[in-house]
């Protein structure tokens, strides 16, 4: 969320004098942990809080702002039609079973490609990542038995056995993929201006359906409607791997990340004010367009109205 939360930084500083805010760009663990401390007021992750964070910082709850897609891009030279990939695929590049871009399981996806031979070298977050959990979820929900449940989360143990990178944050995401040909890495779609500026490309991901799609606004609103109407009372939901024939398979809420008490009435008041601000202003196509966002349904955006309402101090 790193580059909207700049653009709301920016507007709402110049509109509401009173309160100055300031934004730092970290993975996901580091927003939810300083979150959980204090050290920030608000945390944001792509990620929803797990049973065993809320234990760990007790009070702390995620607020949905918006949504957003995860991309899986690759510095192939010469390749301008976008790749098909899956989830098994995926996954057996990434442990290692598939180790050049010509390998048949590939080619069988994209018939009449010219693939190279180039090696494959992986990108994996360094740092603790929503993008990390994101991409897992999608690996596992595809092939359970090529990519287990217990290797999703926000940080995970790598398989040793692929050319690997670690890179920290999704910027380090992007340079490093760049510089490396051959690369594979999957990055947040407010990054795409970034990627393409850069000469990557990107996947065409399967869905449940078995339908390839790319990250799109149509695409990321045709997954969207297949979950939005069960959505929980806590904002935690799932939306990866959509059935939905036209759906991009790993879209998410992006979250605030924030204690429901606050320091003070006074600290409360400005932080409700403002997340209030990013569900109506904040939430025009001024804002989200500009890093591929979409705006929340009308049932999950009242949810987070609810959950706003209840921060007190």
């Amino acid at each position: 969320m790193f580059p909207l939360f700049g653009a709301w930084q920016t507007a709402y500083n110049t509109t509401v004098t009173t309160v100055t805010i300031t934004t730092a760009g970290t993975g996901s663990g580091t927003g939810i942990a300083d979150a959980g401390t204090g050290t920030t007021t608000i945390g944001a992750s792509d990620a929803y809080l797990s049973s065993a964070i809320m234990s760990q910082y007790p009070g702390l709850e995620n607020i949905p702002l918006t949504v957003a897609a995860l991309m899986v891009n690759y510095n192939l030279p010469g390749v301008k039609t976008p790749l098909k990939l899956n989830g098994t695929v995926l996954a057996q590049i990434y442990t290692g079973k598939i180790k050049t871009w010509n390998d048949p399981a590939i080619a069988k996806l994209n018939p009449g490609v010219t693939l190279p031979s180039l090696k494959i070298t992986t990108l994996h977050r360094a740092d603790s990542s929503g993008s990390t959990f994101l991409f897992t979820s999608y690996l596992n929900a595809q092939d359970p038995s090529a990519w287990p449940a217990t290797n999703v989360d926000t940080t995970i143990t790598w398989p040793s056995a692929p050319a690997q990178d670690a890179e920290t944050g999704s910027g380090g995401m992007v340079t490093g993929c760049q510089g490396i040909k051959g690369c594979i890495a999957y990055i947040g779609i407010s990054y795409q201006a970034k990627t393409t500026a850069a000469g990557l490309g990107t996947a065409s991901l399967a869905n449940k359906a078995g339908k390839y799609t790319q990250p799109t606004a149509k695409t990321i609103n045709a997954a969207l409607a297949s979950f939005s109407g069960s959505t929980p009372a806590s904002g935690s939901q799932s939306l990866i791997n959509t059935s939905a024939a036209k759906g991009y398979p790993i879209i998410n809420y992006e979250y605030a990340v924030v204690k429901k008490t606050q320091p003070s009435a006074a600290v409360a008041a400005a932080l409700k004010a403002f997340l209030k601000w990013t569900l109506t202003t904040g939430a025009g196509p001024t804002f989200l367009s500009a890093v591929g966002f979409e705006p929340l349904p009308a049932n999950v955006k009242a949810i987070a109205e609810n959950q706003i309402a209840a921060i007190s101090g």
